[in-house]
């Protein structure tokens, strides 16, 4: 036998070693009953433990995260900044929700060129052609959790949008009944939390924030940053200033729910205008083929019998 039919067999068993290599060194030394053990005669440690997330592949995956996500991490803080933000604006506002990011994204990168160098390998050989599929493979992987990341922070951007005007509809009158902004964001978050679940995760956020003493201006401000909608935005500015000039904050809000609400409506109507064009295609593609079928093929089989015959 040739060894090119050995190599695949040799690339899967060097990176199942590498990945059983890689469990042994993040998971833990000790077994689990040891670390009861541990954890009865010392109570501190089940505290530490609690609060570093707990054992077993969340913890795993913690300790893994820093080593994985070394080699591309940013180095400048105004990158680090910019990707904790986007990483807010995605839903993740845990401290190591980057590292966790650029972990998986290394991953992707290792399993992409996995797939591609063990397709290429077997399709083409040791070739130009197996290369390229490698180098395929390993950019796809690494550019997969950046394209997932974007639909997801663009999803939940439109979410917050569409969520806002019944928010802050909600928001004037419980303001205009006598309950504080605090109180009235506590309210809404608890009223609309089915209907607007990321809206109100973001508000719940804000009054916890609140409680534990932050100034109002700087916790309105991470809540328009956190979410990335303008329109949050513009409403945070107004409630800032609201709150710095002693002006009507039930004023305010009518104004800003009125305007998000005519946005909202005038975002509808675009799409309906643009629906005659989006169903151009589905009808040319699959519709038109078959009724010019039905219409066109019985003339075309009775001239073909025609010329047979003659």
């Amino acid at each position: 036998m040739e060894i090119s039919e050995f190599l695949p067999w040799a690339i899967f068993a060097a990176c199942s070693l590498g990945a059983l290599a890689l469990f042994h060194l993040f998971s833990s030394s000790q077994s689990r009953a040891s670390e009861r053990l541990e954890e009865l005669r010392d109570p501190r440690l089940r505290a530490r433990d609690r609060d570093e997330g707990g054992g077993g592949m969340k913890s795993m995956i913690q300790r893994a995260a820093p080593a994985l996500s070394k080699a591309i991490t940013p180095t400048t803080e105004l990158e680090q900044n910019a990707l904790k933000i986007r990483m807010a604006n995605a839903g993740f506002n845990s401290p190591l929700a980057p590292q966790v990011f650029l972990a998986i994204k290394v991953t992707a990168l290792a399993v992409g060129a996995l797939l591609g160098g063990g397709y290429g390998v077997t399709s083409h050989g040791l070739t130009q052609a197996g290369l390229t599929s490698l180098v395929i493979g390993a950019g796809a992987g690494f550019y997969l959790p950046e394209i997932i990341l974007r639909f997801r922070i663009k999803g939940r951007k439109e979410r917050i949008f569409l969520g806002l005007p019944d928010a802050l509809d909600l928001l004037v009158v419980c303001v205009e009944a006598g309950l504080g902004l605090d109180a009235g964001m506590r309210r809404v978050a608890e009223e609309l939390e089915e209907a607007h679940p990321d809206l109100c995760g973001e508000f719940h956020l804000a009054n916890l924030q609140l409680q534990m003493g932050r100034p109002r201006r700087e916790v309105l401000h991470d809540l328009g940053v956190r979410t990335g909608v303008d329109d949050m935005k513009s409403l945070v500015a107004i409630l800032i200033q609201a709150d710095k000039f002693g002006s009507s904050i039930a004023q305010a809000l009518r104004v800003q729910s009125d305007s998000m609400r005519t946005k909202r409506r005038q975002l509808a109507e675009e799409r309906a205008q643009q629906t005659a064009v989006k169903m151009i295609f589905p009808l040319v593609l699959f519709i038109f083929p078959g009724i010019f079928v039905v219409l066109v093929g019985p003339a075309a089989i009775m001239m073909i019998n025609g010329l047979l015959a003659n």
